[in-house]
């Protein structure tokens, strides 16, 4: 009796181990298919702000700007040698080691001044390269024509050209480049985060389920309606009385609460590329499936016909053509089940022998016989 006991005892602890293995597994998978917040929305107000500006890059060797070719790039060159006390109006320049670029920034969210962020810069003019190149003090302005930032540095550029006599060669893009807090932020973006008595969350792909799952997991952190989807792309929260004056406290908890986002049913194609992307959600109803291709063959051999040794007659050339015509009759008609999966319809696309130019002919197909539950998105 001891030993049943004992056996008993060893078959019901593996099969709990073996429980506990199944929960934890399906645990991590739904674990898996869960987001935070913060990765799937946006705080309003939190943004960066895009910059641009116009600026000068000197000493470059050979590579600038034919001051002939590109007028603008004389004219600022003159006026900031006037600037700078030179008088350049009757001198005919010629320089090409001057090029005249834009420079593009994005100032991220709360930048004080004082701090530095990252520049980049492109060719504007017919300039040849960068490399070796110092951007001159450039004013960055935003969307209100107000300066922000003050550029300034030597431009790193990721490729680089070389010209012989008979060969060049360019690898990457030597007109475009960048400067690694290269920009110094003179101008704050007024925006006063903890002023705020409500928050609105910004979905980066708006669905309803998304939306109100996110209310609810905002009410269930807090214990109060708080949050209310407005649209399927918004998520309105107000400010509990717990959390006045400490906002960033209130965000902090909500953007690391888990969310499993819910996706539409969408096939997405490129044409260009012949590349397809579909969602985990897609399904198809019964239907039949046939594909086969026309190939038609056409071979030219011609062949030279010589007259016979002292004959009379001149060399002509004949031509021969041979002609072939395959109607794939291997292929046949398959039937594919109602609601198959995702991996059940690529595996049986696939196992038809169909490429993805044909793949994305017979998608186009199914949807439009109204078997394909999905949306199609053509790129």
């Amino acid at each position: 009796m001891g030993g049943s006991f004992l056996k008993f005892r060893t078959t019901a602890r593996r099969f709990i181990c073996l429980a506990v293995l199944a929960c934890a597994a399906a645990n991590a998978s739904a674990a898996f298919a869960a987001s935070r917040i913060k990765d799937i929305a946006d705080f309003e107000g939190i943004r960066e702000n895009q910059l641009i500006g116009y600026g000068l890059v000197v000493g470059l060797n050979g590579t600038g700007d034919t001051l002939r070719n590109a007028p603008f790039t004389r004219q600022s060159l003159q006026a900031m040698l006037e600037r700078l006390g030179v008088n350049t109006r009757d001198v005919d320049l010629n320089t090409n080691t001057v090029a005249a670029v834009m420079v593009t920034a994005n100032l991220p969210p709360f930048s004080t001044q004082g701090t530095r962020i990252d520049v980049n810069v492109s060719a504007l003019g017919n300039s040849e390269s960068l490399q070796g190149g110092t951007l001159l003090v450039t004013p960055l302005v935003g969307a209100d024509g107000e300066v922000y930032a003050i550029a300034q540095g030597s431009v790193a550029i990721g490729g680089f050209s070389a010209q012989a006599d008979a060969a060049s060669i360019v690898r990457g893009v030597p007109t475009s480049g960048r400067i690694a807090n290269g920009a110094l932020v003179e101008r704050e973006v007024d925006f006063k985060l903890a002023s705020l008595t409500s928050v609105r969350l910004a979905l980066r792909n708006p669905d309803l389920t998304t939306a109100r799952r996110v209310a609810l997991s905002v009410n269930e952190l807090i214990g109060l309606p708080t949050a209310e989807p407005l649209d399927p792309g918004t998520v309105r929260i107000d400010l509990p009385r717990e959390y006045d004056g400490n906002i960033v406290d209130l965000l902090t908890d909500i953007e690391q609460l888990i969310i499993q986002p819910d996706l539409a049913a969408r096939v997405v194609i490129d044409e260009n590329s012949g590349i397809i992307v579909m969602g985990q959600d897609v399904k198809v109803s019964m239907v039949a499936v046939a594909q086969g291709n026309l190939t038609v063959t056409i071979a030219e051999t011609p062949q030279v016909s010589q007259p016979l040794p002292f004959g009379n007659g001149e060399t002509v050339v004949v031509p021969r053509s041979e002609l072939s015509i395959n109607d794939d009759p291997d292929a046949k008609l398959a039937i594919v089940p109602e609601s198959v999966t995702l991996k059940q319809l690529v595996d049986g696309l696939n196992a038809l022998g169909i490429g993805p130019r044909d793949m994305i002919s017979i998608l186009q197909a199914i949807k439009a016989s109204g078997a394909l539950q999905a949306e199609i998105e053509v790129l």
